[in-house]
């Protein structure tokens, strides 16, 4: 009995907690829901780049997300649609064709040089304020605050600004760079990234890194006119510069960093042009429409659920109905929390694994009912109930589970919304059905002993050779 009230007292706790994250934290809507704009950017071969890789389809795409950033859209989407194209997805932005001018351009890559005279401090402070303002940025992406997302976009773009009045061109650019890659240190314990220029742009590198050598001023890396590195050169280099062609810039790269930089300077060096060959727009009216259809739908659902529940399996239904409800609550707040985006799908989603959780809650008390049809005591009945329905339970959602985890990762788009909210579902589902059912029976049988005697309440026409 304490292990129930402890059990009990947890239950609680999260549903308190559940009930505080749904009240402070907005769960987002997917472009369906809300509407905006849905953009299709086919990435086009050249006369040099006659066939488009997966590789180069990756770099193309990280350029496309910095600049889908810069737009300070909340709960954007981008992904590749291989072999060639790129999916934009931007909920609630009302002006389809700024996004097509953003996005539509080839990656601007430059190396530029500190002026003579820019001041060293003053360039670390920008540049700490203009990472804040990036992180800052994406954490308002995930609340839906236009007004505070279009702000900070303002002061981001001053930002920038400030940042490139320090630098200067050098006419280094992004078609003399061959290749970016990422490699250790020799030491093992640290990443670097390797470049690589053509022969115009190694004498102009050399040139530049020779200026630049010993004097504290650094090389600025700009991606389309934004900073995204500033290495210096070594005094050795003084004399000749960084000849041959190749260079490594190093720092505190973690395998990870190293390898988003070089993304970078590869998407930036890609001369590959690109073209919105779709830019459709979702209204706002139809989904206003779906939602309140799905609320009406899904409420409707749970309803007849919990009256069919407390009807067909009395005082154990109504338990289960307490136990959905908790259920509904706990993983709308998973969703809450990890920032799930809310789509049709994904509601689709959700509405199914209550179908799931209530198949749980059946199976349970369907067992329990053989049991005490089979002469056991109440207690025993509960107990044997949850412990042989407990495998079937855990095989079906396993099962489930491994479904959803394969739509996830073979999926795209709003098939991945559906795989997500449905195994999440599913999930707690197995959750509530072995805890908070279980705990509430067993409160109940064991703290009611005046419910022991009226064994109608738990299955219709019972032995009357049960000892409760």
């Amino acid at each position: 009995m304490q292990k129930q009230r402890w059990i009990l007292a947890l239950i609680v706790a999260l549903v308190i907690g559940a009930i505080w994250v749904l009240v402070q934290v907005k769960i987002p809507l997917g472009l369906d829901l809300r509407g905006g704009a849905q953009l299709t950017i086919q990435v086009k071969p050249t006369k040099e780049i006659q066939q488009i890789t997966s590789r180069q389809l990756e770099d193309v795409l990280s350029v496309i997300e910095n600049r889908v950033n810069a737009l300070g859209v909340s709960e954007p989407l981008v992904q590749p649609v291989y072999p060639d194209q790129i999916l934009v997805q931007l909920p609630g932005v009302n002006d389809p064709q700024q996004a097509e001018r953003v996005l539509g351009g080839t990656a601007q890559l430059e190396f530029r040089k500190q002026k003579p005279g820019a001041d060293y401090y003053q360039l670390m402070a920008e540049m700490q304020s203009r990472d804040a303002l990036v992180q800052q940025q994406a954490q308002l992406s995930s609340t839906g605050d236009e007004k505070a997302l279009a702000d900070n976009k303002a002061a981001l773009e001053r930002s920038n600004q400030a940042i490139a009045q320090l630098f200067e061109s050098t006419g280094l650019t992004g078609k003399n760079l061959r290749d970016a890659l990422p490699e250790p240190t020799q030491t093992g314990d640290n990443w670097k990234v390797a470049i690589r220029f053509d022969a115009d742009g190694a004498e102009k590198f050399a040139q530049l890194t020779k200026e630049l050598a010993g004097t504290g001023r650094s090389i600025g890396i700009f991606l389309d006119q934004a900073l995204i590195s500033a290495p210096t050169v070594g005094p050795e280099y003084a004399q000749a510069g960084i000849t041959g062609g190749g260079a490594e810039i190093s720092g505190r790269y973690t395998a990870q960093s190293a390898n988003e930089f070089a993304v970078q300077l590869r998407g930036g060096a890609l001369p590959v042009p690109v073209e919105i060959v779709e830019n459709r727009t979702v209204g706002a009216t139809l989904g206003r429409d779906s939602i309140q259809s799905s609320i009406y739908a899904g409420i409707g659902g749970l309803v007849l659920v919990l009256v069919f529940m407390g009807l067909y399996y009395r005082l154990p239904g109504l338990i289960a109905d307490v136990s959905l409800i908790i259920y509904a609550l706990l993983t709308m707040a998973v969703f809450a929390l990890l920032g799930v985006t809310l789509t049709l799908p994904g509601i689709a989603g959700f509405i199914l694994s209550i179908g799931m959780a209530v198949d749980a809650n059946v199976l349970i008390f369907e067992r329990t009912r053989e049991e005490i049809r089979a002469g056991k005591t109440l207690y025993r009945s509960v107990e044997s109930g949850f412990y042989r329905a407990f495998s079937s339970i855990l095989d079906g959602n396993v099962t489930t589970v491994i479904a959803c985890a394969a739509l996830f990762w073979l999926g795209s788009g709003l098939v991945k919304g559906f795989a997500l909210t449905l195994g999440l579902g599913v999930v707690v589902s197995m959750f509530t059905a072995i805890t908070c059912s279980r705990t509430f029976m067993l409160l109940v049988v064991l703290g009611f002993p005046g419910l022991r005697q009226k064994l109608e309440l738990f299955v219709p026409n019972p032995p009357v050779s049960v000892n409760s």
